[in-house]
């Protein structure tokens, strides 16, 4: 089952920015790019290193562990469909955005 978690004006962060948030337990990542807003977790797949702290390029992060990089919009490894961080679609309704999660897996 999916869940739409409300964020506040506060918890949104500025063009080009980002912000760690603590959603049903679980640390997400919120990035705005160019006044897109991307979700991800924030632990890297390959070795759980935060990724919100990571080198942002457009819409890809760059983990600064192992430097492995991923694009925002897909969760997807670079070039390549081998590695995958959880993302997660974001909501906007009458003024307020949303961020959905899956009760069971990510997108």
């Amino acid at each position: 089952m999916n869940r739409r978690i409300a964020l506040s004006p506060q918890q949104l962060p500025e063009r080009n920015g980002r912000v760690l948030l603590a959603c049903e337990g679980r640390s997400v990542a919120l990035f705005n790019v160019a006044d897109t807003l991307y979700a991800i977790d924030d632990s890297c797949p390959h070795q759980g290193a935060s990724l919100c702290s990571g080198r942002l390029e457009g819409r890809v992060i760059q983990c600064c562990a192992h430097g492995l990089r991923f694009d925002l919009a897909s969760g997807y490894l670079i070039n390549s469909k081998a590695l995958k961080v959880a993302s997660y679609p974001i909501e906007q309704q009458d003024g307020q955005v949303f961020i959905v999660l899956d009760g069971e897996a990510a997108s």
